[in-house]
Parts: structure tokens; sequence; C-alpha cells
């Protein structure tokens, strides 16, 4: 077992309090910190506190049966399936959705043999590998996700009486679900100089959002990104709002946009991203529909299911990963065998992780990678501790 040093993201977005607050750091910082990323992606590894700052990745390709063990090895090569991260959202990130494992190795060949740069600002697929993903807040944290139902979003677009929203709205009365709402964001995303639209639409959104609560966020968007016509195709999304403890599970091409709060985020690990708008990164719209999931099903809150006293897993149908919390009261203990690779982070409190060896000192804000070789270990805690606990799926 290993404690890690994790790298940090410095996205825009980011918060410059969420994470060092977490840790213990003095804030704000000088930078925004948007996401603490613990897992093996060659893009950010976390590395090894093991004397000679290894990388998890190379650790992993020097020793996959060692560190990930023979049956994780077996399912998913020599690879950690899954990256854990904490993501604190200062601003919205942007509109976007995630290939499923088919279309992400076709899109990546793809780019492969067009000679696209893997680190190249317009790549839209940098590795064969799809990006379920689970978000769990730790505090309130809001978020779009998935398609509201299409009477929801009529009424709003009828409400702000903007006529040319009305008319690239079209689709929404005069097709089916499903494909009305594919033509409507197309027709959104892809409209010629949108900016006087969008103005329009948030002047709209600022005059009647006290009568609608929900027509705030739109608003917000707009005033973050003006001009962008992903702020249209929020008007569109469901809202959600979780609070501490509740999680949302994201499938394949289920357009999202997280607006605010700090979470615990586990996926795939992969970094293929295809954005819509309210970004100023790469965007390809396409590529995006291409993807999209169309249904107008409820986003289901993930709550955590009871699997001893202390612990509570989130269920997923994702075999790439799994994720867990443990509650540790004050010189409470738990007890794990495991079956493959596992990161712990602490979120609240110390824990020490006893196993093979010395044990090691979890703190807030850090996380322990135990190797699939191990075979069980202890987490204890003198004063209390709330622990996740990353693990690979079982299907």
């Amino acid at each position: 077992m290993w404690c890690l040093d994790a790298p940090i993201q410095p996205y825009a977005w980011g918060s410059r309090s969420s994470l060092a607050m977490l840790q213990g750091r003095p804030a704000p910082t000088d930078q925004p910190e948007a996401e603490l990323w613990m897992g093996a992606h060659p893009r950010a590894p976390s590395r090894l506190r093991d004397g000679r700052g290894t990388s998890l990745l190379e650790a992993i390709e020097a020793r996959p049966e060692a560190m990930l063990g023979p049956a994780v090895c077996r399912r998913f090569g020599a690879r950690l399936p899954f990256l854990l991260k904490v993501l604190a959202a200062a601003e919205p990130l942007s509109l976007q959705a995630h290939p499923d494992a088919t279309r992400a190795r076709a899109g990546w060949e793809r780019e492969e043999a067009a000679g696209i740069d893997r680190d190249a600002p317009d790549r839209n697929y940098r590795d064969p590998w799809p990006k379920p993903e689970l978000v769990c807040a730790l505090g309130p944290f809001s978020a779009l996700c998935g398609f509201a139902p299409v009477e929801r979003s009529r009424a709003w677009i009828e409400r702000l009486a903007v006529p040319t929203l009305r008319e690239l709205a079209e689709p929404l009365w005069s097709e089916p679900v499903g494909d009305g709402l594919a033509a409507t964001v197309r027709a959104l995303l892809t409209m010629p100089e949108p900016a006087a639209v969008v103005d329009a639409v948030v002047e709209a959104c600022r005059r009647e959002h006290e009568r609608e609560a929900g027509l705030t966020w739109p608003m917000r968007l707009g005033e973050s990104y003006p001009g962008d016509p992903g702020v249209l195709v929020a008007l569109l999304l469901r809202q959600v709002e979780l609070r501490a403890g509740e999680a949302l599970f994201l499938g394949p091409g289920r357009l999202h946009c997280y607006l605010q709060g700090t979470a615990v985020e586990i996926m795939g690990s992969s970094d293929n991203v295809l954005r819509g708008g309210l970004t100023r990164k790469h965007v390809d719209v396409p590529e995006l529909l291409s993807v999209l999931h169309r249904g107008t099903e409820a986003v289901e809150v993930v709550r955590p299911r009871a699997v001893s006293a202390t612990e509570g897993v989130y269920d997923t149908p994702t075999p790439e990963f799994s994720l867990s919390s443990l509650e540790l009261p004050a010189a409470g203990r738990s007890s794990i065998a495991i079956t493959g690779p596992e990161l712990l982070l602490c979120v609240e409190g110390e824990a020490r992780v006893h196993g093979e060896g010395e044990p090691l000192i979890l703190r807030s804000g850090h996380a322990v990678f135990v190797p699939g070789s191990a075979a069980s270990y202890e987490l204890r805690a003198a004063a209390g501790a709330r622990v996740f606990r990353a693990t690979v799926g079982e299907r």
C-alpha cells in the first residue's frame, strides 16, 4: 500500500477554496483548483510516496498482476479501469456528453488514422475507452442532467417569448420526442451568429426568473458565457440539486453540465469529452449529436445502500468501477477483504490503514492505493473519519 501525491488541475472554473480547505491548506489559493485526480490516467497519474515518486501508471505497467491482481488484468488488461476525482466547481463546466465503448474505440481509431496528435486541442477521442461517471456530492451540488419533459421545455420557451428561439425549437412541437430534441439541439448549437438570440433569451430569463425559478440557471449561464448557444440548450435539460451524500450516475450520451459545488467523482479512466458549448475549449456539435441519448426519463438520485454497519455502496451498472462510503465513528474500525485494486480517499477526519507493513495515515483530501495483490486491510479512526472506497465493478 502507498500514500499518493495526486495532481490538481487548475481549470478556470475551479474553486480557490474547496480543495484547499479539504486538505487543510490556506485559502483562497492563487489560482483556481478544479479537480484532484487519483489514478493512473496517462494525462495526470498520481505518484506513489515510495521515496522515488514513481507514477502509479509506471508501477502498474512494470508489475500489472501485482498491482491490479490477475482477475482485473484478465478483464481490463494492464490498466486501472477507473479514475477517482474530487471536483470543485465555482463556475459551470461545459455542456458535454461521453461516448460508449463502441463509439470511443471507433472514434479513437479514426483520429489515430487521421494523424491527429493526442494532445491536440481539437482532438475528441484521446483514448479508446468509455467514460461512465458517478458524481457524489460533498455538499450542495447543482447540475443539469438529461432532457426534461418536452412539455416543460415548451412552456419555458413560450414564457420567454423570444420569436427566434420559438422558431429554432419548432421540432419540439412538430416531431416525435427524441427526434425533436435532437433536431432542436442541432438547430440551437449550429445557428449562425447566436449572440443576439442568446442575449434576448438571457434578458427574458432575467425578467421571468422570479416567477419561474428554473430560469435562474439559464440566466446565470448567459452571464458566465455571453453569446454562447449552450445557454439555450440549458432550457431543455433537467435541473438537479444534490445534497451531501447523494449521487448521480451518468451513462453514455447523457447530456449534462455541472454547475456548482464540490463532489467526489468516479469514472471510467478516460478523457473522452464531447462538448457542445459553455466552454472556450474545442466544440464538436456533430460528434456530440452522434452519441446523444434522446430520452426524457427522470434522472435517478443514487443513495448509498448499506452493506455493513459502516459502509454504503452506490449501485451502478458499470463494470469499470464501484464506489462506496465508509463512516467510521470515534475509535471505529472496518476490516475489508479485497479482490482487486482500491483507492481510499478521506474527506473528513483522519484514518489509519493497516495492512502489510507499517500502517499508513490517511488524512482529509488525500488518498491511499491498495494493490490487487493485497488480501485485506483494516481502517481505524481514533476520532472518526469519512472515507470513500473506489474499486473495480463486479459486472
